[in-house]
């Protein structure tokens, strides 16, 4: 019975350990630094710009009938900004 409960800490630690990023990041998520108003609207820019460039490339290899519904209305949205 301890050599099975001794198996399982050690089991739990490792997996502990190989998820540590994970880990950090779900419960301790890192905090956006935006000091000012630009570096906000700069930021917000580039994550449109990364979906826009997601979207179009998910386009890229089959034409518009490659994205559901949902990606085309998300696409006409972030075009209209």
């Amino acid at each position: 019975m301890n050599g099975v409960l001794i198996l399982g800490i050690i089991v739990a630690v490792v997996l502990l350990f190989v998820n540590r990023a994970w880990i950090k990041n779900r419960f301790f998520p890192d905090q956006h630094k935006n000091y000012t108003i630009d570096d906000q609207f700069n930021s917000d820019k580039r994550e449109r710009e990364k979906e826009i460039d997601r979207l179009l490339s998910k386009m890229g290899k089959n034409g518009i009938s490659d994205l559901s519904a949902k990606d085309r209305k998300r696409l006409d949205e972030l075009s209209k900004m």
